[in-house]
């Protein structure tokens, strides 16, 4: 099981990745490919389910 210091900066790190795959999408969506925001857009909700999951695990450190 990783330390609660292990899970922030997981979680840090897939909030930077999120930020960044955000701005990706908008660039995607100012150029027309659809099919490309489509798979980004799946990426995002991967990563939404993540962070659920990181921030389950840290609430029992808190808990």
């Amino acid at each position: 099981m990783a330390t609660k210091e292990e899970l922030l900066y997981t979680i840090a790190e897939l909030k930077s990745d999120y930020i960044r795959q955000q701005g990706d999408i908008e660039k995607l969506e100012a150029t027309g490919y659809p099919q490309m925001v489509e798979k980004a857009e799946q990426r995002l909700a991967d990563m939404e389910q993540q962070l659920a999951e990181l921030n389950k695990k840290l609430e029992s450190y808190e808990a």
